[in-house]
Order: structure tokens, then sequence, then C-alpha cells
């Protein structure tokens, strides 16, 4: 190897990154830039696309130049999953505002399509549910209310990506329209057993095939970053999107395997192997990885709002100054205060789904402190995610696989030790913290290392994986049934008092 990094863009949904990694995983330079959250209307969630490339360019190039561009071998990516964008083949400018998946301005059109009875097919080809979350509907809202976009789409002059494709097609100079198996399993058009975009789904949402990336294995040849653009040409040789990233970077190679990454969202995410595992609970089914042409599956569990819980604490409620503030806060807070948010502001995920949900704080007295709302904003994560691991141990078990018994995590709020124990004490399980807690930019960077042969094996690379410190349960079981009763009291109230979404 003459050249001695990968650059890792991670493009996350509040900011940009750019990350420099060595063979051992080690991260040698870093840039990071926030961009503004749009919210035009009630439960309408956008990006400004072409911000979203001006920041991930401006972090590329503060990598490079730190380090030296001649010192890069490659790039990998990694993005948030969903976000649709529509540009213009010819110029490449975006015909709108980019819809992020926290979204749900197609609740109404998404619930119509349920009633006719469509759900059943879209989740046997997709593994996913019907739900406003995925780019589908998205992508048909775009095309229906932007002035002359159906007939440009018609017409061949119109693209669709999702994040990853929309960077890569600005790094090379609009040279490449690409993704990659774990994106295009998200957008709801994408067949995960015949590995194809659909045809009935495409047909389904009335969405022209000529938008439409191809579709590529995890490591692969994407293109290569033009001189113009980037300052130096670089091979884009891996990409995944952000949670398949990070089992990738918590190296769950194995079936049974399980890590939770805690970054806006919380995204429980385990490997079942060569075949599909079926959910009773409302988990989905989804492409963990595709390596030389084989797909490794998993069942996901999503939950829309973690770390944007302490944005909000932060920006919304001017609670704290800092996210770190949340644990010394919930440090002192009143071990007896009963107070439970059910953190559903842009409705609930998994294993619920209920997108017209709203957010709710219960059994709050004159007593309730700041410190106390912020532990219940803290534990309604760990409430979230004891769900998620329930519901995914039932369909496991089905599918004749058995979970591992601890948890990997990793994401920005892992780095609050409070969280962590009390995610143990919660679950009952141990909670593994890798002493590389960039995990998603890790697993975009291990790709393009596969890609470029710096690594022979998915074993080779599990080598590199190591221990920060495990969390285990310390909470008495009674107080454990205590508080999973209180927070499943309040979660029914908030499911059975929400009015049908209405936009």
């Amino acid at each position: 190897m003459s050249a001695k990094f990968i650059l890792s863009i991670d493009q996350g949904t509040t900011s940009s990154r750019a990350l420099a990694f060595n063979k051992a995983g080690e991260v040698l330079a870093v840039a990071q830039s926030e961009f503004p959250q749009l919210f035009p209307q009630d439960g309408w969630v956008e990006h400004d696309a072409d911000e979203i490339w001006q920041t991930t360019l401006r972090v590329c190039r503060e990598v490079l130049e730190t380090l030296g561009a001649e010192n890069f071998a490659g790039i990998g990516i990694t993005n948030q999953r969903e976000t649709t964008v529509l540009w213009e083949r010819a110029t490449g400018r975006p015909i709108a505002k980019a819809i992020v998946w926290q979204d749900r301005r197609t609740a109404d059109f998404c619930h119509a399509l349920k009633e006719a009875g469509h759900e059943p097919m879209i989740t046997q080809k997709t593994g996913l549910l019907l739900d406003p979350y995925f780019s589908a509907s998205k992508i048909t809202w775009l095309l229906d209310n932007t002035k002359g976009a159906r007939a440009r789409a018609q017409a061949g002059e119109l693209a669709f990506g999702t994040i990853d494709s929309w960077l890569v097609w600005n790094l090379t100079s609009g040279g490449a329209h690409v993704t990659d198996a774990s994106n295009a399993a998200r957008t709801s058009l994408f067949n995960i057993h015949s590995q194809q975009w659909d045809d009935d789904l495409l047909a389904l949402f009335n969405i022209p095939a000529s938008l439409m990336p191809e579709v590529k294995d995890n490591a692969a040849d994407f293109g290569t970053s033009t001189q113009a653009v980037l300052g130096v040409a670089l091979p884009i040789v891996g990409m995944a999107g952000d949670q398949q990233a990070a089992s990738i970077g918590q190296v769950c190679f194995q079936p049974g395997m399980v890590k939770s990454t805690y970054g806006t969202g919380c995204f429980v995410l385990a490997n079942t192997g060569a075949k599909p595992a079926k959910s009773s609970n409302q988990l989905l089914t989804t492409v963990a990885y595709r390596l030389n042409g084989q797909t490794t599956y998993a069942l996901e569990g999503s939950i829309f709002m973690a770390g944007a819980i302490v944005q909000w604490l932060r920006d919304g409620l001017g609670l704290v100054e800092t996210a770190a503030d949340t644990q010394a806060l919930a440090e002192v807070a009143n071990p007896d205060n009963a107070t439970v948010l059910v953190p559903a502001f842009t409705g609930l995920g998994a294993p619920h789904w209920a997108p017209d949900a709203r957010a709710a704080f219960f059994n709050m007295t004159r007593d309730t402190r700041r410190e106390d709302i912020a532990r219940a904003a803290l534990e309604s994560v760990s409430l979230q995610t004891a769900d998620l691991l329930r519901a995914m141990q039932e369909d496991m078990q089905s599918a004749g696989l058995e979970a591992a018994p601890r948890l990997r995590v990793d994401g920005g709020m892992v780095a609050n030790d409070w969280l962590c124990q009390n995610l143990a004490d919660i679950c009952d399980a141990p909670i593994d913290r890798p002493q590389i807690t960039e995990t998603t930019a890790l697993g975009a960077a291990v790709l393009a290392m596969l890609q470029l042969g710096w690594f022979d094996s998915l074993e080779a690379l599990a080598k590199n994986w190591s221990l920060n410190r495990q969390f285990t349960p310390k909470m008495l079981a009674d107080r454990r049934r205590q508080k999973q009763s209180q927070w499943q009291a309040a979660l029914a109230q908030v499911l059975s008092d929400r009015p049908r979404e209405v936009n």
C-alpha cells in the first residue's frame, strides 16, 4: 500500500463529516459541518440537497488537506438512508428540496395504498412495511407536486437518488448514477430476493424506471472523484447506508450478532445470514450487505428519535447547553420520580409503526425538575431499545436463529456512560461499547479497504474490533419491571389516543 488512508464520508441527518482511517481502523483526521433542518409544515422535514453537497465537499477537502491528498487510496461513503433527491441530469440541479426520512407528508397516500390491500405485496418483495419512512412515496410526491416533474421524468431528464447516489453524482461530475444494495433495499422499490428494481413496485408508485440508479455490491467500483471537484482523482470503492455500515464497522458478520446505533434515531440490526427472516413483530427484513454478489440479510428495528430527543432538549427547550449535559442531569435526578417520555415527535417506528402518534410526557408533578425530564428522555431510548430486542429475539427464534445475548452499541450517544448503563439495566443484557465508536464511518472505510485488497476476508477484518467497556445489568428485577410497566402504560395511551394523521 503506497497510500495510507481511506477517506470516509459520513453524511448524516444533521451534519456532514469526513474522516481519515488507516488500516487499523484508527481515525487520523476528522472534519464536520452541520446544516439546517427545514420544517415547512407540521410533519414535514426537508434538507437542501445542495447544502448537503457543499458541506460534504468542504469537510472532504479539509481532511485531504490535513493529511495530504496523495496519501489517500480511495473513498468510502455512508449516508442517512431513505432521504430522497430528484435532480436534473443535464445540470445536476435538484428540482426541489430533499424529503428527509423522518418526513410524514405521504401518510395519507400510504394509508390509501394500505387500505387498497397493497402492503402484503410490498412486504413480500422488499421486507418493508408500507410507511412514509421509505423513499418510494416521497418520489411519487415530488413527481406529482413539482411543476413539470412527471413529464420530465418520463422523458428521461431526471434522476432519483438517496444521498449516497447524490454524493457520487457530484463527486464524479455526473459521471456515475449508482447506489448500493443496502440503500436500494430501503426505497420500497427494490426486490431483496431478486436483487433488482421491481417493475410491479415501480408501477404501483407510478415511478419511471429511467429515474433509478444502477445497484452495485457494497464493495465495488462506484466511480472516481474528478480533479475539478475534489482536487484529486480517488476511486469510490465502498458504500452502505448508515445502519448497515455501522453493523459492518461493528463486525457483525455472524448470524445472531446484534448492534444498535444511537444517532439522530436508533437502529437495531441483527445479522440473519444468507436467508431473509420474516418478522411477526413489524420489524423490517433488509439487506445487511452484498459482497461478491452474495447477499447477507438482517432484521432491523427503527426508532425515529434518539439523539434527536437530546437535540430537542437543547435547541427546543433550552434545558441543556450541550448534549453531554444530560449525563450529569440524569445522574442527580430523583430516582423515585416516575416521569415518562414517549418521544413520538415524528410518530413511532418499530415495533409499533404509528406514523400519526405524537409525543407526550406522563406522570409529571410539581416536583418534576429538568433533571427528571433529562433522565426520562434518556430512559425513553433504553425502553424503546428493549421493546425492539424482545421483538427481534422472538422473530429470530422463529427463524431458527439465536440472537447473541449481548448488544454492541455505537453512535454519538454512547459516549454517555449513564445511558449505556441504563441500556444494560432496562434491556437486562450486557452492552459492549467498542474502542472505536465511529463505527458508521468505519464501516464505509472497511468496505473500501476490502475492494482495494487491504483485507482478504471478513474474518481478517473482524480481528480489528476491540472492546472499550462492557456495561452489565445492575438494576433490581422489581425496579426493571416497574419501569417497563410505567413505559407500557404511557405507550398504550399514546397509541390509543392518536387520530389518523391528516395532511
